[in-house]
């Protein structure tokens, strides 16, 4: 697709990219099926009998093609029901990432603008450090996202087994920065990392070392993980 998101945009939405596909993997086996409803007053989202708190992370209007973060929106600005999703907003001022500190973003000039929508929900998960995100249709041509902010949620663990399957799917995410996105991963879990030439070496806390090679092109080209048995 056309991309128009800055590069600031995109090296954090890959800092994010391994461990949070990863999560969403097991969000969406830890949710029952079923109609869902959401209460905005109380914070709460209900899913086949299921009930989380939840915030409110933006809006994408289908019809104009526009995205609104969940702080910017009038009717919540200030509720408790965004207060998580405030956190996005300094971050991007902060970081210097205009797709996160602007009130709305268009997303007309995109080739796909419903992947864009879902980049930016991706993005603004990682940021807010939530464990998943929930999009539904919310009335004709308008799709809500909603961030879990509940404790029931599961969280992904780093598996040393399944490490190499994590990154090279996180990398073929966006497809932008193979290395950034290793990082960013290990930065998630608190794994101590070096860069050593073209290769990316941590040692995880069970002692078992890993080594993530690039190749000339910066695409992950090996990656060699040495379990301890036990």
């Amino acid at each position: 697709m056309t991309n128009r998101f800055s590069e600031a945009f995109l090296l954090e939405a890959e800092r994010h990219a391994a461990w949070g596909a990863d999560q969403l993997q097991l969000l969406t086996s830890f949710l029952p099926g079923g109609p869902w409803t959401a209460e905005l007053s109380s914070c709460t989202y209900q899913q086949g009998g299921l009930e989380l708190r939840v915030a409110v992370l933006g809006t994408y209007d289908m019809d104009e093609r526009s995205w609104m973060w969940g702080w910017a929106n009038p009717g919540w600005r200030g509720a408790e029901v965004v207060a998580l999703t405030e956190a996005v907003e300094r971050y991007g001022r902060q970081h210097g990432i205009p797709e996160l500190a602007a009130e709305m973003v268009d997303l007309s000039g995109f080739d796909d603008p419903d992947r864009a929508a879902e980049m930016l929900a991706f993005t603004g998960m990682g940021v807010a450090r939530a464990p998943g995100y929930l999009g539904q249709m919310a009335g004709p041509g308008t799709r809500v996202y909603f961030l879990p902010d509940d404790r029931q949620v599961p969280r992904a663990a780093l598996e040393p087994v399944t490490l190499p399957r994590v990154l090279l799917t996180g990398a073929g995410l966006i497809g932008h920065s193979a290395p950034q996105v290793v990082r960013g991963f290990f930065d998630h879990h608190g794994v101590p990392h070096r860069t050593e030439g073209d290769r990316i070496v941590a040692e995880l806390r069970d002692g078992s070392a890993v080594e993530v090679g690039f190749d000339s092109a910066g695409r992950i080209s090996g990656v060699g993980v040495d379990v301890l048995p036990g």
